[in-house]
């Protein structure tokens, strides 16, 4: 195949120019004003900003004063809507995309719009702002000189849909919807991407990818881990360098990739595989790694001209229905945590999409995803978040030789004269060899990344060490079949605090 590498590059590199104009807080704010004036102009016309008073503008203040954050329940009405087939609700013109969310606290899923212009201004657009940098930062890449290896989820419609609506997983919209000129450089085919039966979709990826000159792949780390699995198996290879001597690249997300990492070494061939990581939701495409070498383990640049405006609430008030202290992009604080609400370019108003995001640097704003509003620990004052257990997993295991493969953590709450603890059911790689050895190394590696819980291990006042328990093999995926959301993008939640999740998991291992 041709080298169309140095072609990309040179195309893709305005980009990368790009990014340096909105580095300083004044080029972040024109970009996101720009941005704003975009979004509340094209809203204004439709229904919904014609109900709530909706005009353009670019002023942030008067912007958040014509319109109330905006959670899914109150949009629900307003989807359904557009999911019937109406025109001009949320956004201009009629959207038959829909990406399916996790549910929200009445138990229902979400269905988020995927409005043509979403994926033209925003989902392509970051993926494309991902690859410049990458070609900037390694001018050796020859990714262009095979291909990509495009790991998405399916569309599982469980609607009664208006004709050509559609409804599934983020990446089933994105494969389904791309230039017929970028399938020229993926694998694997359309019908097989978009197989909804796991069982069988596994084995059709491995044949259609284990013979092809594979050099960049895309996707969630531990889906992609399974097929790396099965491909290597298929051929008889040692690692996935001796399938895909050309593989160069994985851009990652949907996960944080920090216990993984130690499993991809093992799979790989040493020093071959470079890691890129993405912020890709199923509400739009927020951020990507700029760097070569991230400044801090999961820090990425936001990106601030591609169809969606960010707004961040201070971590104290993600409860709160109205936020009183939200601020714009430019006057966020470097090292704060914040929740993160979003307007883009799908019909998503002021909507807190769930994540909380820490801010590394201003200039140019980097952002670490600290994990979901709803996914963390305070079970007993320790306001554990997501980035904390990663880290602290990934040292441990580090420290002791072991490969984690997935985990959740729940409180065990005090009780016949015991403290509480934290409880971590882990689905291994390869086991630790002594477990009191790896939980006390787990325990102290998460009171060196938590000044809180580390507070409340002290002298065993209020906490007990932290236990761990071992999964059976596929015991997540179980446990997701379980709840019909086994699939590319789905997964289970870190941290919660409540045990139903984690007892759920352990119910269906002891049957």
């Amino acid at each position: 195949m041709i080298n169309f590498t140095p072609i990309a590059r040179t195309v893709m590199s305005r980009r990368v120019r790009a990014s340096q104009r909105w580095s300083t807080l004044a080029g972040l704010e024109a970009a996101q004003r720009r941005v704003l004036a975009m979004l509340t102009e094209r809203g204004a016309v439709t229904l919904f900003g014609r109900e709530k008073g909706l005009c353009a503008t670019d002023d942030y203040e008067a912007f958040r004063s014509m319109l109330p954050v905006t959670a899914y329940p109150e949009l629900r009405p307003w989807v359904m809507r557009m999911i019937a087939g109406e025109r001009d609700i949320l956004w201009p013109g009629l959207c038959r995309r829909f990406a399916q969310s996790s549910g929200t606290s009445d138990g229902k899923s979400k269905y988020i719009p995927v409005t043509g212009d979403s994926l033209r201004l925003n989902h392509y657009a970051g993926a494309g702002d991902a690859v410049a940098h990458y070609l900037h930062n390694y001018p050796d890449s020859r990714m262009f000189a095979g291909k990509g290896f495009i790991l998405g989820g399916s569309f599982a419609n469980e609607l009664d849909l208006a004709p050509g609506v559609r409804v599934g997983d983020l990446s089933a919209n994105l494969i389904e919807g791309v230039s017929p000129l970028v399938n020229l450089f993926r694998v694997p085919p359309k019908e097989v991407a978009l197989m909804k039966d796991w069982t069988e979709k596994v084995p059709a990826l491995v044949e259609a990818s284990c013979r092809e000159n594979v050099t960049n792949i895309s996707g969630v780390p531990s889906w992609f881990r399974t097929v790396i699995k099965e491909v290597i198996a298929a051929r008889g290879a040692r690692t996935i360098h001796d399938v895909w001597p050309n593989l160069e690249v994985f851009f990652h997300g949907g996960i944080s990739m920090e216990p993984y990492r130690a499993e991809y070494a093992s799979l790989t061939a040493p020093g071959k595989m470079r890691y890129v990581e993405t912020y890709n939701a199923s509400e739009g495409f927020f951020a990507i790694q700029d760097e070569r070498v991230q400044s801090e383990p999961g820090a990425m640049l936001l990106l601030p001209d591609i169809g969606v405006f960010y707004e961040f609430v201070p971590l104290s008030e993600c409860e709160d229905e109205q936020p009183a202290h939200a601020v714009p992009a430019w006057q966020v604080e470097r090292g704060r945590v914040y929740a993160l609400v979003i307007t883009a370019a799908n019909g998503l108003w002021r909507y807190p999409i769930g994540d909380t995001v820490r801010v590394v640097s201003v200039e140019p704003l980097r952002i670490v995803i600290a994990g979901r509003t709803r996914h963390f620990i305070n079970a007993f004052g320790e306001e554990v978040m997501v980035y904390n257990t990663d880290a602290a997993l990934a040292r441990a295991c580090e420290e002791t030789g072991a490969r984690a493969l997935n985990y959740t953590v729940a409180p065990v709450f005090a009780e016949g004269g015991r403290r509480g603890r934290h409880q971590w059911l882990i689905e291994w790689a390869a086991a630790p060899a002594d477990m009191a050895v790896f939980e006390e190394a787990l325990d102290r590696a998460l009171q060196s990344e938590n000044s809180d819980y580390q507070a409340k291990r002290s002298g065993g006042i209020f906490l007990d060490r932290l236990t761990v328990a071992t999964l059976a093999p596929g015991a997540f995926d179980r446990y997701l079949a379980s709840t019909g959301k086994l699939g590319g993008q789905r997964k289970v939640p870190r941290l919660s605090n409540s045990r139903s999740v984690v007892e759920a998991i352990l119910a269906l291992e002891n049957q």
